[in-house]
């Protein structure tokens, strides 16, 4: 009962911070910008527990982090482009420093290093160009609240109906040889509450009830059918982003990637899903408008 009290009591707070950070530009920055550093420093102390592996812990975590910060200032229309070279040089700088470390294996360190930018801090970054969006007809830089929460709002109703069906008539396993909790009827009834609670998002996002309240906010533009369709697309990649971690843990041979959140673990296995569903998601609403769908 006490750790049952414990994880409600984190998951709460969890949910309540989450949310709130949105209602602001610079509060979703700040947090997420937290959140970069402390996932990637909690990926590069697993992979360096492993035997021939040594990344700079220090340098990738910083260098995620300016990542996370560069990409939040240009898509704010902050700074230029020129804010990613001392990016570019901190990526040449960890290829090169290889050669003076006598390391065991370099390809490892290498392959880690990069995969610290590619696995987390790329795909968190990518919640600022949802966040910030130009208006083509008069080039000026919104911010819109509503398309980085409902990210995270369908991962976490998809993980709800995933468990709430998956407890009571989940048969078919998924993916047993990665996630055996896993199940078909599971992951179909967090689909269609998905498909429910984006119909309502889109209904919140047409009636304006946002900008009457006097948030930070502006039309997404996308209709119900396009809301429903981010919805899925979230659906499709945050169940293959919890298997990657799932992968990524079996492969480490370890349970929880950390235990930062009580009753939670840590962070990656907080944010697993949101590594691939946020690139995911960039690429479903700017193809569609793109397209003028």
């Amino acid at each position: 009962m006490n750790t049952f009290i414990v994880r409600s009591i984190t998951g709460i707070l969890f949910v309540a911070v989450m949310l709130t950070c949105f209602l602001r530009p610079l509060a979703m920055v700040l947090l997420f910008t937290l959140i970069t550093g402390m996932t990637i420093w909690e990926f590069t102390g697993l992979v360096n527990a492993r035997e021939d592996v040594n990344t700079n812990r220090f340098i990738c975590t910083a260098s995620g982090v300016f990542l996370f910060i560069a990409i939040a200032g240009y898509c704010w229309g902050i700074v230029n482009a020129s804010v990613f070279i001392p990016y570019l040089l901190t990526i040449v700088y960890l290829f090169i420093s290889e050669l003076y470390t006598n390391s065991k294996n370099p390809l490892n360190d290498w392959a880690y290093s990069m995969m610290s930018q590619m696995y987390v801090a790329l795909p968190l970054a990518c919640i600022n160009v949802l966040a910030f969006r130009t208006v083509i007809t008069t080039g000026d830089i919104v911010y819109n609240m509503l398309l980085p929460m409902s990210i995270f709002i369908f991962l976490w109703m998809n993980d709800t109906g995933a468990y709430l069906t998956g407890s009571m008539i989940g048969r078919h396993k998924l993916f047993p040889r990665i996630s055996p909790g896993k199940t078909w009827e599971g992951s179909i009834g967090g689909g269609v509450l998905v498909l429910i609670v984006a119909a309502l998002i889109a209904m919140i996002d047409h009636s304006h009830w946002l900008v009457n309240m006097g948030l930070t906010y502006t039309d997404t533009a996308l209709s119900t059918p396009e809301w429903m369709g981010l919805g899925l697309t979230v659906v499709f990649f945050g169940t293959w982003g919890d298997l990657v971690e799932s992968l990524f843990k079996r492969t480490l041979g370890i349970k929880d990637s950390g235990k930062v959140l009580p009753g939670h673990g840590g962070m990656l296995d907080r944010f697993d899903s949101s590594l691939m569903a946020l690139p995911a998601a960039v690429i479903y609403v700017y193809t569609i408008t793109l397209a003028g769908i």
